[in-house]
């Protein structure tokens, strides 16, 4: 993020969306027990997070400028579009 303004709002908005998790959650079924797409995509994010926490700590420089953008936008884009659309696709599934 190039700016202190950019860096604030994306912490802002990376705590707010954890508040839109009850509302983004699509499974019928509430357990992650019997829903191995939605494993694989808690250990990505578990990942991811401990990666942003390591780049964190790293100087702004170019391999981690370009490690950081990857992972912030992968960060958002679990929550906003993944986890809901494999929830939709476990629904699915689970009709079969």
């Amino acid at each position: 993020i190039p700016n202190k303004l950019g860096g604030v709002i994306a912490l802002l908005m990376s705590i707010l969306i954890l508040m839109l998790i009850p509302m983004l959650h699509t499974s019928k079924q509430r357990s992650m027990m019997f829903r191995p797409l939605t494993q694989i995509m808690f250990w990505i994010l578990v990942a991811n997070i401990m990666i942003l926490t390591w780049i964190g700590g790293q100087p702004v420089e170019p391999p981690f400028i370009e490690i950081g953008q990857v992972s912030s936008i992968l960060y958002f884009s679990l929550f906003i579009i993944i986890i809901p659309t494999m929830g939709i696709l476990e629904n699915k599934m689970m009709k079969w």
